[in-house]
């Protein structure tokens, strides 16, 4: 069988792009086991060199029935649920191409296999940047932060990923390329589509090329780091959701990541301006006036300092450095996230962190050491009490078996099989990841 897959997708693609699995990196082969199902190791990864390979590679994958894990640079591949067979991996990490920057229009369409850091450093000259933060940011793909739904702290103010995709186009089950959207801000052709395969996790096809709506970079940036008690913290959330000011980033933090940062006290309140500098200096002020009030720890940091900060964050929360590690992603009412913030304390003390985004209730956790299932269930039925959910992204098979990572109980199941078997019929995209 193997022998057999290889000769037939060496008739359109080279043979130093078809590694065997003996021949994996280490690191790719332990994301692939946490995401594949033990007895179906798949046998080549494949690494298109450009989006026509791309499609031919599919086309075969699609004749012999060879079911297909897709991804970027592999940052992600571990996260979700495991998947039941995949004969081929398939990564987009050589489709690295520019295919149109807009600069006056702040618009850009690129291949979906450039890594956002490589995306930001072309950005950057023209003073303009895409606003997402996500996990892995120097390895993370374009294509695989879209599939994942990753958008990061700076969701408060320009929302998430879904929200600055104009277009895209993939790459379907039978190695045709569909298209959605455009290359305008006011194009609303395909909307649908694009929401579709934001967090679609692989299952519906590859995607080739996303457009993205750009904005300038900030003239200067400023944070304010706050610590103290859980329910002043809480009326200092109310107070600056009912403000007036406008910041680009504001997490609020378990106790356990105040400790580890060492920011103060209690539960923390971690908010961002960026603008001027005198625009950051009156909001800094208004929102140092409402905490001295509360009598809340403050300190104001920049430069430097603030983005090691922003970085530390992103790190203890999302990056596992064991294989024992769990992270997640969470959604519950915003008015209820300081709530769910002191349950992960009280059940997990220093062995868990978390950041819950201030006006969305979208968040992120880490738990250090595999916890009871019994502790997985409160947090999630807590999640799921406030209209909310709890999603493991990073986990050992062993914990993804006993606990389904997605957690899903609403009543749109019917209609996602259905768009499932209408973009992949033969079920060859990351079969069963979700479904």
């Amino acid at each position: 069988m193997t022998s057999t897959i290889a000769s037939k997708l060496e008739s359109v693609i080279d043979s130093p792009d078809i590694i065997p699995w003996k021949n994996i990196d280490i690191i790719w082969k332990d994301r692939v086991k946490k995401t594949v199902d033990n007895n179906s190791i798949p046998n080549y990864l494949i690494i298109p060199s450009n989006v026509q390979t791309l499609r031919d590679t599919i086309k075969i994958a699609s004749k012999n029935k060879w079911s297909i894990l897709p991804c970027g640079n592999g940052s992600k591949l571990s996260w979700g649920g495991v998947v039941a067979d995949a004969n081929l991996i398939i990564s987009t990490q050589k489709l690295t191409e520019v295919i149109d920057h807009a600069v006056s229009d702040l618009t850009i369409t690129v291949e979906a296999g450039m890594k956002l850091r490589e995306l930001q450093a072309i950005l950057k000259p023209h003073n303009q940047f895409l606003p997402i933060d996500p996990g892995y940011p120097n390895e993370a793909t374009i294509g695989g932060i879209l599939a994942t739904a990753d958008t990061g702290s700076w969701r408060q103010r320009y929302g998430g990923i879904r929200d600055l995709v104009l277009g895209l186009s993939f790459v379907r089950w039978d190695g045709e390329i569909a298209k959605a959207g455009g290359k305008v801000v006011k194009n609303v052709a395909g909307y649908d589509l694009m929401k579709l395969f934001t967090g679609s996790y692989g299952t519906l096809g590859i995607i080739s090329t996303v457009t993205f709506r750009l904005y300038p970079i900030p003239e200067a940036s400023g944070t304010l780091v706050m610590s103290g008690e859980a329910e002043k913290i809480s009326q200092m959330t109310q107070t600056l959701l009912q403000s007036g000011l406008q910041p680009t980033a504001a997490e609020i933090v378990s106790p356990s990541v105040v400790r580890t940062l060492e920011l103060g006290k209690g539960m923390g309140l971690i908010v961002r301006f960026q603008s001027i500098p005198e625009s950051i200096e009156e909001q800094s002020q208004q929102l140092q006036a409402i905490a001295d009030k509360l009598s809340i720890k403050t300190t104001f940091v920049q430069d430097k300092i603030e983005e090691n900060l922003w970085q530390r964050l992103q790190e203890l929360i999302r990056v596992p450095h064991t294989n024992s590690v769990i992270t997640g992603k969470i959604g519950i009412i915003p008015n209820q996230a300081i709530n769910w913030l002191m349950k992960l304390n009280e059940l997990t003390s220093d062995i868990a962190w978390a950041s819950i985004n201030l006006s969305t209730g979208i968040g992120q956790f880490k738990l250090e050491l595999e916890p009871s299932l019994g502790i997985l269930k409160q947090l999630r039925s807590l999640s799921q009490k406030h209209q909310g959910f709890l999603t493991i992204l990073e986990a050992n098979q062993s914990i993804k078996n006993q606990f389904e990572p997605w957690g899903y109980s609403g009543n749109a199941l019917p209609i996602m099989k259905q768009i499932k078997n209408q973009f992949d019929p033969n079920n060859l995209f990351s079969p069963s990841r979700f479904i």
